[in-house]
């Protein structure tokens, strides 16, 4: 028996695989709102996300309008005046071998694709301050987890990241998961009602495409499997 009813066999992981080879990170959005019922649409597929003995820790906030506007501009300002980041997570103390030329491949992608060349300062600069402005999106989602559940909980909460970027692109959404947006937790928390037993874990900025904009125009690469997975017995 086929586990989805009226789905034939492999039907439903095409399905899935052609989500995941369609998604990619937006980094350029039209300013325009999304209804609120789409947002909710995404919010209650994501809600089925597996979680640790079914803890669901991910505590979401949905920020949009003149709240977004101001938490936006408190960002852009704290980037420009050049302060460290101080997140509540731990962040990679290095990336290395495999893993930095993956992160470097990214980064020259991107430049090349908004006319960024190496050496090239002022526009690298410029580039990473769009982070602070959330590359335009008209919506954030910020996600934080309780301090208590340490690392399970923000596993769980990347669970249910990974299923609303999906749910975002089955529904014509695009999206970009944010670690730099939890640089600050003290900016976040000047505006945002975040529960003082919650640490942040990371922001989503999601809204329409701007499907014309170049930082849009390029795809990251995958890993083969000999890479990642290897097989025992």
């Amino acid at each position: 028996m086929n586990a989805v009813v009226g789905t034939a066999p492999g039907e439903g992981l095409a399905r899935l695989q052609s989500l995941l080879e369609r998604r990619h990170s937006c980094r350029a959005f039209r300013p325009d709102p999304l209804p609120r019922e789409v947002i909710e649409s995404l919010l209650e597929t994501a809600r089925r996300s597996a979680s640790w003995c079914n803890a669901q820790p991910w505590h979401v906030l949905i920020v949009s309008g003149e709240p977004l506007q101001a938490l936006r501009e408190d960002l852009m300002a704290r980037a420009r005046a050049g302060a460290q980041p101080a997140p509540e997570l731990d962040w990679p103390r290095e990336y290395r071998n495999l893993h930095q030329e993956r992160r470097r491949e990214c980064g020259w992608a991107l430049y090349r694709a908004v006319g960024v060349e190496k050496g090239d300062r002022e526009g690298s600069t410029r580039q990473a301050l769009e982070n602070f402005r959330l590359f335009g999106a008209p919506h954030l989602a910020l996600v934080s987890s309780e301090t208590a559940l340490g690392t399970h909980g923000v596993m769980d909460c990347g669970a249910w990241v990974a299923n609303f970027l999906l749910a975002a692109e089955a529904a014509g959404v695009g999206s970009i998961a944010q670690a730099a947006l939890a640089s600050w937790p003290d900016v976040l928390r000047k505006h945002l009602p975040i529960p003082e037993d919650k640490q942040v874990v990371c922001g989503i900025s999601f809204g329409y495409e701007d499907t014309g904009h170049p930082a849009n125009g390029f795809r990251t690469t995958r890993a083969p499997l000999s890479e990642t997975a290897a097989f025992i017995g």
